[in-house]
Parts: C-alpha cells; sequence; structure tokens
C-alpha cells in the first residue's frame, strides 16, 4: 500500500531525511518514532505528497504520488501535526466541507459525516465553532476528517496529541481496529502507545533509520530483556553481587536497593551466550546457597531504553539503567 524508496529531503544545507527506504502492507500499523527534528513529520509530508522530495520515489497504492497525484492522495486519509482547521467553521460544516472535497454528495455525504463523528466522539460538540473548541477536541475534528472517506490508507502526525487519557486509551484503540484492514503509519512520543497499536516500529534519528522492527524484536534489544530480577532476605548486596556476577550466562549484577536485611539485585544476561537459561540458574544457585529469596521473576526489554540507547550521543547517554 505504501512504498518509499531511498527518500531524501533536504532544506538548503540541512538534509531533513537521509536515504530511507520501507513499505507498510494493508493490515499493518507502522509508528514512527524519533526525537524531535529527526525527520518524522516532513517524511510524512512527503508520503502524502504534501511536500515533494529531493530524491527517492514514493509509491501509494501503486501510485507513484509525483506522477499520479490525485488518485495516490484519493487513497490518503492526513492528520497533519497541530491539527489545523478553518477556525469559524462549525465541526458539522467543517466535516460536510472535508466530504465535499472528497466528491461525496447528498445521502453519501451525510452517511460519512455521521460515521465520522461516531468514530471520534464528536456529537457534543457538533455545532460550535472550531476556534471554540478545546485542543482535545480540535485534535479529533481533524482526524475526523482523515477518515471521512474511509480511505485505505491513513498517516498520522502525533493522533493523541493533546486528549485526555480516555480520548488517548479511545483513539489507540481506535487505531488498532482499523489497522485490521487499512495500512497506517503514525508518529508519536508516548512509547506506550506505539508498542499498544503498532505491529512495527521504526526510529529514525537524524533523518536516517536506526531501528526496524516489531515493538518486542526491538525491546529484545534493551539490556534489560531477560535480566533477572531477584529479592533476598539475610545476606548482605555485596556478597549476593559477588555470586550472582558468576552465574554462567550473567554479563553482570547490580544493586537496586538494600534495606531492613533485605537485598535486591538485577542479573543482567550475557548477550553474546544463547540458549541459557538465566533465571534458572540463578534459582538454582539461591537453592544451594540457601538463600531466603522473596521474590524472583524474569524482566521484559524495555523500548524506552532501546530508544534512549540509539537516539541518543553517546557524550549525554550516562549509565545503563
Amino acid at each position: 500500500m505504501i512504498k518509499v524508496e531511498n527518500l531524501s529531503k533536504a532544506f538548503g544545507p540541512k538534509l531533513a531525511v537521509n536515504d530511507i527506504s520501507f513499505s507498510v502492507e494493508r493490515g499493518e500499523v507502522l509508528g514512527f518514532l524519533g526525537p524531535n527534528g529527526a525527520g518524522k513529520s516532513t517524511t510524512m509530508r512527503m508520503v502524502t505528497g504534501f511536500i515533494p522530495p529531493t530524491a527517492g520515489k514514493i509509491s501509494v497504492g501503486g501510485y507513484d504520488v509525483l506522477e499520479n497525484p490525485i488518485p495516490a492522495k484519493r487513497m490518503i486519509g492526513y492528520l497533519p501535526e497541530n491539527a489545523p482547521g478553518y477556525a469559524d467553521m462549525t465541526v458539522s460544516g467543517f466535516l460536510n466541507f472535508a466530504a465535499e472535497l472528497r466528491g461525496m454528495r447528498g445521502d453519501a455525504r451525510k452517511k460519512a459525516v455521521n460515521r465520522a463523528v461516531d468514530l471520534c466522539f464528536l456529537e457534543n460538540v457538533l455545532y460550535q465553532s472550531i476556534e471554540t473548541l478545546s485542543k482535545g477536541y480540535k485534535h479529533r475534528t481533524c482526524l475526523a476528517q482523515a477518515l471521512i472517506h474511509d480511505p485505505g490508507i491513513l498517516v498520522m502526525d502525533e493522533p493523541t496529541d493533546g486528549l485526555d487519557p480516555n480520548q488517548k486509551s479511545e483513539v489507540r484503540s481506535l487505531i488498532k481496529r482499523m489497522g485490521e484492514n487499512k495500512a497506517i503509519i503514525f508518529s508519536s512520543h508516548i512509547l506506550e502507545e506505539v508498542e499498544a497499536a503498532c505491529s512495527r516500529v521504526i526510529i529514525i534519528d537524524r533523518g536516517r533509520i536506526v531501528a526496524y522492527g516489531t515493538p518486542d524484536e526491538l525491546k529484545a534489544r534493551s539490556e534489560m530483556a531477560g535480566a533477572v530480577h531477584v529479592r533476598v532476605n539475610g545476606v548482605p548486596a555485596a556478597t549476593l553481587k559477588d555470586r550472582l556476577a558468576q552465574v554462567p550466562g550473567a554479563a553482570r549484577a547490580e544493586i537496586l536497593a538494600e534495606r531492613d536485611g533485605t537485598a535486591e539485585l538485577r542479573v543482567y544476561p550475557d548477550k553474546s551466550r544463547a540458549g541459557g537459561n538465566l533465571t534458572r540458574d540463578v534459582a538454582e544457585l539461591a537453592a544451594r546457597q540457601q538463600w531466603q529469596v522473596a521474590e524472583i521473576h524474569t524482566e521484559e526489554g524495555r523500548l524506552d531504553e532501546v530508544f534512549r540507547s540509539i537516539t541518543l550521543p553517546d557524550t549525554v547517554k550516562g549509565p545503563a539503567i
């Protein structure tokens, strides 16, 4: 549905997007992650035909966006950054206007508007002017115009920006449902949102793709993936650290806390060794040493740690979390 090949965009001497390639199929939700200024919004604007690329090729539904822009854009619903709208229009007027621009008339237009209003929970503000809406309702109104023609492709820049927690949850659920039969790209700064809604993730930094995979594949790159968290009573933390660091498959052990005779530690796995079971090895050591284990569990990788390790310069990363 979307194919991007060797895409670049320069603004004067600054290369905002630098030779990136990716594709999105129907039934996929692709999350775009990256720090501010990484090139996410610029990429989305090029995919939708809003700005032309400096180099590279974009096809949408088989249509080249530069050579056949009208049929390509017919297939796209676009929620831009900052959710623009006509301030003096009512929500109803704006959505009817958007439906007319999409070529809908009469009953078809009415049904399309009603459907978008229901999807985006806009019944309570339908006859308010856009300038009087809260930031959250403005964003939902702009999302509704992106959905008005039931497009096969959705491109959304920060779709939950300005929404309260309940509204964020509603929009995430909506994206996940729509992602079953549409091709969706959305950017977000909220990592748990990407984990919850996306089937694949791209991390972009300084115009380049620096990581690409499913959320689980990216989390597996975390230093914490497969680490063992253990809490032991009656043994000094320093002693535990020395013993746990010698467990087969352990890279190192770290003291997290020590109070009231209880020590809490994390044992990090040696990623160069495959096929081991660090949790089992830690549990067996504890049994041999007759430690009083209050808690032991295996930790999942953390997407925020992976994001931070990839996108922060080495000089400011600081110690691993």
